[in-house]
Order: C-alpha cells, then sequence, then structure tokens
C-alpha cells in the first residue's frame, strides 16, 4: 500500500529489510517502536552532505516533499513538540501544525487532538502578537530562565504558561523533567542546532532521526548541534535507512535507561 499523499515520490526502506513503497501506516509503526518505556528524546534534522544544517538561514529548504511528510508523520506520535526559540523565528511557526488527518489519526489511536507546544528561550525574544500565540490550538508552554527579563515574562504571560528550567540558563533535564510530570513522556523536538547541543551535551538525546539532503550546500551554514563548548561523544545504533529520490533518512536510537526522574 503506497503513501496516502498524492505524488509523493515512493519511499523505500532499504535497512533492516528492504521494502518497497512503504504506506503510511509503516512508516508510523517503524517510527512509533521505542526499544524501552519512560520519557523519550527525539530530534528531527535535516543536513546537506557537506554537513550544513540549513540553507539560506532556514533548515526547511534543505528537505523535499518526502522529508517534509515524514516530518508531518513524526508529529502525529509526539506527546509534545519542542522547539527553540531561534528556530521558532527563522522557520515561521504558527497554526495548526498537524492537519485534519493528522487529528484524525491521533483521536483514532488514543491520543490528544493536538500535542503539547513548548519553546525554549533563556531570553524570552518572542512576539506575544504573533500567529505562534494568536493561532496556536494550544496554549504554549515556554521554558525560560529564572533571570530572563521581567517584562518580557509578564507581556509572554497572558498567551503562554511560563516555566522556570534553570536559574541563569534552561537545563534540558529539568524541561524532561517537567514534561514527564505532565504526562508527556514522548518528546520530539525539531531544533534547531542550540538545542540538540544543549541536550546532547546533558545525555539527553535517546533518538536522532536525520534526513540526508542530497545537496552540496557550500557556505558556513550551522552544523545540526552547535554553540555548546561542553560535549561528550554518545554512540548511537542504526535503527532504518529509508530512501526516496536520492535522500536518505536515518534514524538513530541510543541504548541507555530512562532518565530516573522520569515516570514509566
Amino acid at each position: 500500500m503506497a503513501s496516502t499523499s498524492p505524488g509523493l515520490a515512493p519511499i523505500n526502506r532499504i535497512f533492516p529489510a528492504p521494502v518497497t513503497d512503504a504506506s503510511d501506516e509503516q512508516l508510523l509503526e517503524w517510527y512509533g517502536e521505542l526499544p524501552r518505556s519512560g520519557a523519550w528524546v527525539r530530534f528531527n534534522f535535516v543536513a546537506s552532505l557537506d554537513g550544513a544544517a540549513t540553507l539560506d538561514g532556514r533548515s526547511g529548504t534543505l528537505g523535499n516533499p518526502v522529508d517534509q511528510h515524514v516530518f508531518q508523520l513524526l508529529r502525529r506520535l509526539a506527546d509534545v513538540l519542542v522547539v527553540g526559540a531561534g528556530t521558532i523565528r527563522a522557520e515561521g511557526y504558527g497554526g495548526d501544525l498537524l492537519g485534519a488527518e493528522a487529528r484524525d489519526w491521533r483521536m483514532r489511536n488514543g491520543l490528544a487532538d493536538y500535542p503539547a507546544f513548548a519553546i525554549v528561550s533563556g531570553s524570552l525574544d518572542l512576539d506575544p502578537r504573533s500567529a505562534l500565540f494568536a493561532e496556536s490550538p494550544v496554549r504554549p508552554l515556554i521554558f525560560t530562565s529564572a533571570t530572563a527579563d521581567p517584562a518580557r515574562r509578564r507581556e509572554l504571560a497572558g498567551v503562554a504558561d511560563i516555566i522556570d528550567a534553570g536559574h541563569e540558563r534552561v537545563e534540558p533535564g529539568n524541561i524532561v523533567r517537567e514534561l514527564a510530570g505532565r504526562g508527556l513522556s514522548q518528546i520530539h523536538s525539531e531544533g534547531g542546532p542550540i538545542l540538540l547541543g544543549s541536550f546532547q551535551s546533558a545525555g539527553l538525546v535517546d533518538e536522532l532521526c536525520l534526513t540526508l539532503s542530497p545537496l552540496l550546500a557550500g557556505g558556513t551554514g550551522p552544523r545540526i548541534a552547535a554553540y555548546v563548548a561542553e560535549h561528550r561523544p554518545q554512540p548511537l545504533r542504526l535503527a532504518h535507512i529509508l530512501e526516496s529520490d536520492s535522500m536518505l533518512l536515518l534514524r538513530y536510537l541510543a541504548d541507555r535507561p530512562a532518565p530516573a526522574f522520569a515516570p514509566a
């Protein structure tokens, strides 16, 4: 059974077991298989063959319709979407991020109509009048630091729930703890590089879904993880490889236990 998106190029699995022209239900089943219970942090990124995470300042320009289709399928599986403020500004988030078909799928599978939506911003440099807040179907959460500007905090408190997740900087462990405590264990992040870098430094990346765009971008674009001086290399295990129209969609998993503070 082919994908339900008309005109979409076939998506083929080439590892572990080859499957030609995978259906959406197959893709959702594969991505929905997790090796353990408890809080699970998934990051989804696209990069060029020479390692650029953006093209003309945006990650979306590196993708194609297949990448965007899988991007949307991953949102269906999430309890909460977590996005850094820089990515919010660069990519133009706002409105219904799912669509009717995805909402119907979530309801049929016992999930809330919409995943929760969380923004990470140490500075609270966000416009409370933007479409992100005015058109959001759920009240966003904003994770910030205790030292964030009080005036910005007051402005944003009218459109979002403000949560301190650290004193001088936002701590990834506090984000995961807070979300897990709210029953939001399937944590799906769409970036950006600073957010991935901070979670990687904290050892809290359980899964990386990385699309390799068949493009040499050149230039000086950032890597998918950036701006964190502290780091510890983390081995990941290849779970699957999908291919479509010369684009590779890789899924890597970390073999580690759930954080001790996160309920199963």
